[in-house]
């Protein structure tokens, strides 16, 4: 290999080694143009552009890559890598198992084809493939993590964190293991020691990404320094759900003798304007007033103390505006049976939408023929609903009307009873105080802990929860029964 090519090339591993992506593929850039068809540049600049989720161009230099070098086991397994994130999962299986059969000893293809079957759903497979990984290289601290993930999802806590545990000790700054980690804690209702390991979502790229990372001059509060008269920025972070859950803290920092200042989303401004606690409220994207500390509210029962027996919950913290509650009454008409909210499915890109995202045909199930008013909640129908909803015809849709979740609120109030998988709309529903069922997943959101039938956060809630991974139908039996017995 020429000297300098050579150079050029351990001069950006060292660079993506650093995660500096813009140093690495300055160095490729120039190697490339001492030899365009090289397959371990072309193959590097594939790496660089799948983890800037420029899937096309990925694509297309691992594929040049693999065409000057077929059988390389390392590009092979970055190519089924990237098709794992475009969820076209046989083609990931098609390349792992490739680049297996190139190198039978490259664990990391092992781990990574685990990762396909377990978002397959293949758990017993996928740890059989982890194992693999691990027999060859006991020391590879993802394989450990990626084992603990499907451990997680088998409900089987206590093993998972052991494998996060095994990680982390090969790995003390792996910052995905303590996430995985924390959810693990926090399922169990272990807030001790899960809110303080939950804060390693800012240290995790995939985790950071998803809730948006905000850098700020002012200093996070943590519950160290006294806020009595000081102004604190309080703002959101990952879906609406979570913001709808956790602005109930703002009215405990007020009580600390703080000036809060709360950033909203503009879909929920209307409906955050009366939230106990808060002296100002700014959209986001507007310009900030001062402040003196700042906190993203996922934080706050972390800076608060928050444990199971100390969680801050209330008959309702959300109001709705009297006015639309009227208009909504009017667009209703004429009351004649109990209406029931519904909302079976979200259009979030969420990595784990299908766990709470169930086709409409399934969901009926659930809801007795006669004797109810079914509203859909939901703004949007996804398209494989469509066919059945219009034939279904017994569920009424507003859509566009609801033009932001202050609508969705005044609605829900003229309703008796939402129904819904773990979406925002039940959030909203329960923080303004109404009864609302939740269908939960064999193992849910760590928000809604283990076993129970209540929710220490929402007073008017309850859970209707998958006694065993995908069995929905016992959950529609059971909402059945109790729908006719209300």
């Amino acid at each position: 290999m020429n000297p300098q090519l050579g150079f050029l090339l351990n001069k950006s591993l060292e660079s993506l080694r650093n995660l500096n992506l813009e140093s690495a593929e300055l160095y490729l850039k120039q190697a490339l143009r001492l030899q365009s068809n090289n397959p371990h540049v072309l193959r590097l600049l594939g790496v660089i552009a799948a983890q800037r989720r420029q899937y096309s161009d990925a694509l297309q230099f691992l594929n040049s890559s693999l065409k000057v070098l077929p059988k390389n086991s390392l590009a092979l397994s970055n190519l089924g890598n990237v098709f794992l994130d475009l969820k076209e999962y046989n083609n990931a299986l098609d390349a792992y198992d490739k680049a297996i059969k190139i190198d039978p000893k490259y664990e990391e293809a092992w781990s990574n084809k685990g990762n396909v079957l377990y978002e397959l759903k293949r758990f017993e497979e996928a740890i059989a493939h982890h194992d693999k990984a691990l027999s060859l290289n006991p020391d590879y601290a993802e394989g450990w993590s990626n084992k603990g993930n499907i451990l997680h999802e088998l409900k089987l806590l206590d093993e998972a964190i052991a494998h996060h545990d095994k990680a982390l000790s090969l790995r003390p700054n792996y910052q995905d293991a303590y996430w995985n980690k924390s959810l693990c804690l926090l399922l169990q209702g272990n807030f001790e020691n899960g809110l303080p390991i939950y804060e390693s979502r800012w240290d995790s790229k995939i985790v950071d990404e998803i809730g948006g990372r905000r850098t700020f001059e002012k200093p996070k509060w943590l519950g160290v320094e006294s806020l009595q008269g000081k102004t604190i920025l309080l703002y959101g972070e990952q879906g609406f759900g979570d913001f709808i859950q956790f602005c109930r803290y703002t009215k405990l920092v007020s009580d600390l003798g703080a000036n809060v200042i709360l950033e909203v989303p503009e879909a929920l401004a209307s409906l955050m304007e009366n939230v106990e606690g808060v002296s100002q409220l700014v959209i986001k994207g507007e310009k900030l007033p001062f402040f003196d500390y700042q906190c993203p509210l996922l934080t706050l029962p972390l800076a608060l103390n928050t444990t199971i027996s100390r969680i801050p919950s209330y008959p309702h913290y959300l109001t709705s505006n009297n006015n639309k509650v009227f208009e909504w009454k009017i667009k209703l008409g004429e009351k004649r049976a109990k209406r029931i909210g519904l909302v079976w499915s979200s259009m979030s890109s969420f990595k784990l939408d299908s766990k709470r995202s169930l086709m409409l045909k399934d969901f009926v199930k659930a809801l007795p023929i006669e004797g109810f008013e079914y509203i859909c909640l939901q703004k949007e129908i996804k398209e494989c609903d469509k066919e059945f909803f219009k034939a279904y015809g017994s569920i009424r849709f507003f859509g566009e009307e609801l033009e932001s979740f202050a609508d969705t609120a005044a609605l829900i109030e003229n309703l008796d009873l939402v129904i819904s998988t773990c979406t925002s709309i039940p959030h909203l529903s329960a923080a303004l105080g109404k009864e609302t069922w939740i269908l939960l997943s064999h193992v849910p959101d760590w928000r809604w802990l283990l076993d129970r039938t209540d929710s220490p956060w929402y007073p008017s809630v309850k859970l209707f929860r998958q006694p065993a991974i995908g069995d929905w139908d016992s959950v529609f039996e059971k909402v059945k029964f109790d729908l006719n017995h209300i």
